[in-house]
């Protein structure tokens, strides 16, 4: 119940924020082959929420439900890359069909949270999810780490995008 909760609060705060009016709208990237995102993603960095709070270890796994919708399995381990595994279902769909890159997430009907894929690498081994309103932000991985100079130049890509830098913290993962 705890979690629904906090996952109430994200959907709310994700549907009511709007972007500052001296930052330009947040642009997406140009398609996404859905096929191609579906799997597992770990996260290397975000701007944290309380949801995840004290979560380390955190991936997502999206699969295609029979309806077209997306399955959203989310999880992470608690404070420890040896903690007790957290986790959360969901469901994703797309909003904008022309470019695949707009999607609703939600994890608690009937509140969902925008999830805008604004980067992404052309062999779809790093994606920066983020939100019109810049509150959120996921840099993601196929693998649990990331190469050093691709992360920085990242970074440097979500600040060209109006994002604040000092609110992204780099996730806890093995192998660190």
């Amino acid at each position: 119940m705890k979690l629904a909760l906090i996952l109430l609060v994200f959907a709310a705060a994700g549907a009511t924020a709007a972007p500052a009016a001296e930052t330009k709208p947040l642009e997406v990237v140009a398609h996404v082959d859905l096929e191609r995102y579906l799997g597992t993603w770990y996260e290397i960095a975000t701007i944290p929420q309380r949801f995840q709070k004290g979560l380390v270890g955190v991936s997502a796994h999206y699969s295609l439900r029979p309806d077209g919708k997306i399955d959203v399995i989310n999880a992470g381990r608690k404070e420890t890359l040896d903690g007790k595994v957290k986790s959360v279902r969901g469901k994703a769909w797309i909003v904008d069909k022309t470019t695949n890159a707009k999607l609703k997430v939600s994890f608690f009907w009937p509140f969902a949270g925008d999830y805008w894929i604004i980067d992404l690498d052309p062999d779809y081994q790093w994606a920066v999810v983020g939100h019109p309103a810049r509150t959120y932000l996921w840099v993601l991985g196929r693998t649990p780490q990331m190469d050093g100079p691709l992360y920085e130049e990242l970074l440097r890509r979500i600040a060209a995008k109006g994002y604040d830098l000092a609110k992204i913290k780099k996730t806890l993962q093995p192998g660190a």
